[in-house]
C-alpha cells in the first residue's frame, strides 16, 4: 500500500499521493490507506518536536554568533524549520477532519 503515499523529504514524512478519487478505491483499500495514514499522522508530533529541538539549538548558536553572514544563515534555517513545522501541523489537523469523515 506504500503506492498511496510518497516521501516528502522537506517534511520528513510520507504524504498521501492518490492516483484517483477517494470513492474510486474499494472499502478495503480505503481502510488500509487510513490505517497507514493514522500511523504516519501519529508520528507528526514527534517529527515536530525533533524540528523544534533543532530550532532551539540554532537559536542558542545564533545568540553566540558574531559573524553577520552566519547569523543570517542561521535565521534563514530557523525560518525554514518553522515553515516545515507549520506545514506538518496543517497536515496533522486537515487530515484529522478527513479521517473522521471517512470512518463514518
Amino acid at each position: 500500500m506504500e503506492e498511496h503515499f510518497s516521501q516528502d523529504n522537506r517534511l520528513g514524512i510520507p504524504i498521501p499521493d492518490f492516483d484517483r478519487e477517494w470513492d474510486e478505491y474499494s472499502r478495503k483499500t480505503q481502510q488500509v490507506i487510513l490505517f497507514q495514514w493514522e500511523r504516519i499522522r501519529g508520528s507528526i508530533p514527534d517529527r515536530i518536536a525533533e524540528l523544534e529541538a533543532n530550532i532551539n539549538r540554532k537559536q542558542a548558536e545564533l545568540s553566540d554568533e558574531g559573524n553577520f553572514e552566519r547569523s543570517c544563515k542561521l535565521n534563514s534555517e530557523i525560518s525554514e524549520l518553522a515553515s516545515v513545522i507549520n506545514d506538518l501541523w496543517l497536515w496533522y489537523r486537515t487530515n484529522q477532519d478527513i479521517t473522521g469523515k471517512m470512518h463514518s
